[in-house]
């Protein structure tokens, strides 16, 4: 990326905060931007009508956060973006950065290469919930993220894997980490 072209995309990159157990995007609103994560640890959830809740991806520094279906899409959330820490961040609007994009092919790789980086994390998480015991699901956990169990309340983290709280303790106990 040429050094014009970087500083047209850092210039359009704004702080934001959020504390603690904080909802950035609720369900039912369409996400406006695409958040860099600086400092603290969010999740996005799904949660129904029956009181069920799933979580889905957790992000912290350095990542991209957000709800990137809605935001992509421009439709309405299906799902929650929520501190679980405060946390800090840089964000842009999206119809800024799709702007940017069309003008410049370099800033438009770098997004295609971040969303794709993101969709084979998601294929890999898949086949894990699908076809892996739950102790391998937290193992494998453990080789991808070991930092994840300082960082992550461990009841988020038992649903993250699908994983019964009690479970996800007697691995911890069981495990030497």
């Amino acid at each position: 990326m040429s050094d014009a072209d970087w500083e047209d995309f850092a210039k359009l990159w704004k702080p934001f905060s959020a504390k603690r157990k904080e909802i950035i995007t609720a369900m039912g609103e369409k996400e406006k931007y695409l958040y860099f994560v600086v400092e603290g640890v969010q999740r996005v959830y799904y949660f129904d009508e029956q009181n069920r809740e799933a979580t889905l991806v957790f992000t912290y520094p350095p990542s991209f956060g957000g709800v990137l279906d809605s935001l992509l899409l421009e439709t309405e959330s299906r799902y929650f973006y929520e501190t679980l820490t405060p946390s800090t961040f840089l964000r842009v609007p999206f119809s800024e950065l799709q702007l940017l994009i069309q003008s410049k092919p370099a800033i438009e790789i770098l997004i295609r290469q971040g969303i794709t980086h993101a969709l084979s994390g998601l294929l890999t998480r898949l086949v894990e919930l699908q076809c892996y015991s739950s102790e391998e699901r937290f193992l494998e956990l453990l080789q991808r993220s070991p930092h994840i169990l300082q960082l992550v309340p461990h009841k988020y983290l038992a649903n993250y894997l699908g994983i019964d709280a009690t479970n996800f303790s007697k691995f911890i106990n069981k495990i030497k980490i």
